[in-house]
């Protein structure tokens, strides 16, 4: 199955100081064994010699998670016209049975890095362990509720928790729509946007966490 979603996709701070923002963009969900043309390795994490598959089954074997054959579905961006940024990719990884055996959350950061969460179906948590906004140290957790979309929708959230707090909350919201012409321009709008906010918060006097300091972070 192949869908296409047009989406909503809301992010909201709420300390050290509030700031909000929303914006459309749109999300494929794909089969990882029936890939359309502009899905590849080389802009998710792993060997880009290697297939996309072959590469998240060595994440997951690394976790002692064996799929042996089962589906996964994938939800991100193609690469269009040589371009392609995906702040998030969710894998849903279902053994032959078709039980949910792991969700894989991909992050990518503007800087170029890219983390993967191995994420049990039932609990939906991670410990933050990579850097993504220079606004917030890498310490807490995610809490997060991922559920696999269906042919009309997709509703998905992640909120980080630091100390007592939950300093900031996105959503992922959509519809499902008859996959057609891709936006040549949609991901480098994803990647504009996230720099015209952080460039906002600066000027709005948020201090910067430098990224070479939380990377030289035990």
């Amino acid at each position: 199955m192949t869908a296409v979603y047009d989406c909503v996709v809301r992010h909201q701070r709420t300390a050290p100081l509030r700031h909000g923002f929303a914006y459309r963009t749109s999300l494929w969900l794909v089969d990882l064994d029936h890939l359309p043309a502009g899905f590849e390795a080389r802009d998710h994490a792993g060997d880009p010699a290697k297939s996309i598959r072959a590469n998240l089954e060595r994440f997951l074997d690394g976790h002692g998670i064996t799929l042996g054959g089962g589906t996964v579905r994938m939800l991100t961006n193609p690469r269009t016209l040589g371009h392609v940024f995906n702040p998030l990719t969710v894998y849903w990884c279902h053994d032959p049975g078709g039980r949910l055996a792991a969700i894989v959350a991909e992050v990518h950061n503007t800087y170029g890095g890219r983390h993967r969460y191995l994420i049990d179906p039932a609990e939906q948590t991670a410990e933050k362990a990579f850097y993504v906004s220079p606004f917030f140290a890498v310490d807490g957790r995610y809490r997060m509720r991922l559920p696999e979309p269906d042919r009309k929708r997709l509703a998905l959230s992640i909120v980080l928790e630091q100390g007592d707090g939950r300093p900031f909350v996105a959503t992922l919201t959509g519809r499902a729509r008859t996959a057609g012409r891709r936006s040549p321009l949609a991901t480098r709008l994803v990647s504009l946007r996230i720099r015209i906010q952080g460039i906002r918060l600066y000027l709005r006097g948020l201090p910067i966490i430098p990224r070479s300091l939380q990377e030289e972070a035990p």
